[in-house]
């Protein structure tokens, strides 16, 4: 079975063909990061006019690996969370298609989307299997989630920020260094070379009793120790602050994995979110896994960031589930999915 997966929730406009859930033919993404740098961030009202200029030929372009429109079985896309503006351009065009093909329409929750990304993979690279169960952590921009995740679709949440989220730590501390939009892949390449002991930060949460995480605490030491060192010195050790920064955050994240895996049966581990493709957090995950005796499964870089073979991978479980949309099918900008209990279900069985 091939889904059309389409994903407009930021600033990217994306399109692929999956092939059984798993099998990626096509997978074709245009991002507007460039339009947004210029201000620091993403600006929704950009992101919006963007994914109206992308859609038609990132669409033309995946859908042609199988012949068009009519080589598609059905049509998944990203309801939500997000932000609505560019959600509604990916929704409306869905739902168009479906209604002109007569294919079934599904929609899919963004977080729900970024969770499969491990277990998609190309045909001459076949993805890993999923074991059960899981100890899933999903970092990005907006969300930094731990998972316990006992079957497909069926997980509990384990903890979840407390106030920034891990892309968006990076992306403050980025600013304040002045190393400009995006921060998460340049601090990780100053931090590679660095000395993370030279300017040690603090871990945030490291001696609470749940499995929440905190780094905006973490953002404000940092703004204190820059204003301490000059900007002489920060420029000259630059690579020292980042790699203390980046051992803060990943010191964080890995503990309070450590200490589900000391209360939960577990026996792999997964990463997700356009944060999991960073390096240090990546090298740490596989070797946490290793001490434990887990598999591991990583995403591959380029299926960090949003992308629409992800959504067309969860449509795949939705549309096996039984679930349809309508053309009531609307966007959402908060997520159900960081409330203990939310439900995955977007649309009616």
């Amino acid at each position: 079975m091939r889904i059309l997966g389409i994903e407009s929730s930021c600033d990217e406009t994306a399109a692929a063909v999956v092939e059984d859930g798993r099998f990626i033919l096509s997978n074709v993404i245009a991002s507007s990061v460039k339009e947004h740098q210029a201000f620091g961030g993403v600006v929704p009202e950009i992101a919006s006019r963007q994914h109206l200029v992308s859609m038609v030929p990132v669409l033309d372009e995946a859908v042609g690996v199988c012949g068009g429109l009519e080589g598609v079985d059905a049509i998944a896309v990203t309801a939500g969370p997000g932000l609505v503006g560019s959600l509604l351009v990916g929704l409306m065009t869905a739902k168009t298609l479906a209604w002109l093909s007569g294919k079934p329409l599904v929609g899919v929750h963004h977080l729900e989307a970024h969770l499969q990304s491990p277990f998609v993979g190309w045909p001459d690279r076949p993805p890993p299997e999923p074991s059960f169960p899981q100890l899933a952590l999903l970092v990005s921009g907006g969300h930094t989630l731990l998972f316990h995740v006992t079957a497909p679709r069926q997980r509990i949440l384990l903890g979840a920020t407390r106030d920034d989220a891990v892309g968006e730590a990076y992306d403050k501390a980025a600013k304040i260094l002045g190393l400009g939009y995006p921060g998460g892949r340049v601090i990780d390449e100053l931090a590679a070379t660095g000395d993370p002991g030279m300017y040690p930060l603090p871990v945030g949460l490291r001696h609470s009793g749940d499995l929440d995480t905190s780094f905006s605490g973490l953002k404000t030491a940092l703004s204190q120790l820059v204003s301490r060192l000059g900007d002489e010195r920060v420029d000259r050790d630059l690579k020292h602050v980042c790699a203390g920064f980046q051992q803060a955050v990943v010191t964080a994240l890995l503990l309070k994995m450590e200490k589900a895996l000391d209360q939960l049966p577990v026996s792999q581990l997964v990463l997700a979110g356009g944060v999991a493709a960073n390096s240090r957090l990546r090298a740490d995950t596989e070797a946490l896994a290793r001490r434990r005796g887990l598999s591991c499964v990583l995403p591959p870089r380029s299926l960090c960031t949003d992308n629409a073979a992800m959504v067309a991978a969860a449509g795949q479980l939705a549309f096996d589930a039984g679930e349809r949309a309508g053309l009531e099918l609307n966007a959402f900008a908060s997520s159900t999915l960081s409330r203990r209990g939310g439900d995955l279900s977007l649309c009616r069985r």
